[in-house]
């Protein structure tokens, strides 16, 4: 049977006859590059200052990858860490899904690679694209495969490489962005409701508003589209603050409603970290207090899909996060796309 949830929420997956099978974040992990972007080094590459970048976005540096580091290089150590804390070994894991914008090339899938590299040889990989959302959207998924008993462990990872997608010339993106990466095993933990919701949702009319238009069967390389800057992101940077704040409140809210609990539940809210006038608006809305927001967004910038997955792992291993709290995520990103997920830990 289900386990009977505490007083004061509900599980909406009980609605479901999944014979009793929940699903746990077992085991979290992240990894950031050693090199650091301080605003003070920006200011010697673009018209900006340090004044300017901590007051418009909340970033006083970033982590890049070295030259000859991959985004599958930061997954692994990544996963790595997870499955170390899961007491998960390679050969367990049945499935890993890696979500991702800078994939280590367009094919074969970097979760296939990753597969090799961890020794994980009984896995299933495959990569999905939802940009900033993509590790919500993972979770759902994998969450599914665990439900279903199709598979007992899942390898979620959020990995990027943006500096690699970044204009350096452009002042008003090229301060938001960091390399990461964050991972979740996902399994079945008796007498544990886990993952209680995952809200998902898009909007491809807005898809324009942040995009990376070349390298696509669109607009495949050439040398003209390189020298057009066509293979750097590009973001319309009010109309997509506007859409995040109003996306992230919706997901969030849709996710308490769906549980029947109020904010004040909630023990830790972890925002997508990509600006903190976003982050503080959302927070706002929701009637959420400063306390309940894990942020670490100063030190790592914006890292996409990575952001929340590695946000996560950090409030773990620092005892934000306790057995039995109500976990909220929330993201945003290009699509656009958008998410909540609700975790009883």
């Amino acid at each position: 049977m289900n386990p009977t949830p505490p007083a004061g929420f509900r599980n909406p997956r009980a609605q479901y006859d999944f014979k009793g099978r929940t699903c746990s974040i077992t085991g979290v992990g992240s990894y950031l590059p050693q090199r650091v972007l301080t605003n003070a080094e920006l200011e010697k590459m673009v018209d900006t200052t340090d004044e300017w970048i901590t007051t418009r976005t909340g970033i006083r540096e970033r982590h890049l990858a070295a030259a000859d580091e991959s985004t599958s290089d930061l997954a692994c150590q990544a996963a790595r860490r997870a499955l170390e804390m899961a007491g998960v070994t390679p050969e367990q894991v049945d499935l890993i899904i890696v979500a991702t914008i800078t994939p280590d090339m367009p094919f074969p899938a970097t979760a296939c690679l990753i597969q090799h590299r961890l020794g994980a040889r009984r896995a299933a990989a495959f990569d999905l694209e939802a940009a900033c959302s993509g590790f919500i959207y993972g979770l759902e998924i994998g969450q599914q495969f665990i439900m279903s008993r199709t598979y007992d462990t899942v390898l979620v990872i959020g990995a990027e490489k943006l500096s690699t997608i970044t204009d350096w010339r452009d002042r008003n993106t090229c301060v938001l962005f960091g390399d990461g990466a964050g991972a979740a095993v996902l399994q079945n933990r008796p007498h544990s409701h886990g993952l209680l919701t995952v809200c998902m949702g898009a909007d491809g009319a807005k898809a324009g508003l942040l995009s990376m238009p070349g390298g696509g069967s669109r607009c495949p390389a050439t040398a003209e589209s390189v020298a057009a800057g066509k293979h750097f992101l590009r973001m319309e940077g009010k109309e997509t603050f506007k859409n995040a704040v109003q996306a992230m409140c919706t997901a969030a809210e849709e996710s308490l409603r769906r549980c029947e609990i109020d904010i004040a539940r909630v023990a830790c809210i972890i925002p997508h970290q990509a600006n903190r006038r976003i982050i503080e608006a959302v927070r706002e809305r929701l009637g959420a207090t400063p306390e309940q927001m894990f942020v670490n967004l100063d030190r790592c910038g914006n890292t996409s899909a990575a952001s929340v997955a590695i946000a996560l792992d950090e409030a773990v291993r620092c005892g934000r996060i306790r057995r039995g709290d109500l976990i909220l995520l929330v993201v945003f990103g290009a699509g656009l796309t958008w998410g909540a997920a609700m975790i009883e830990w």
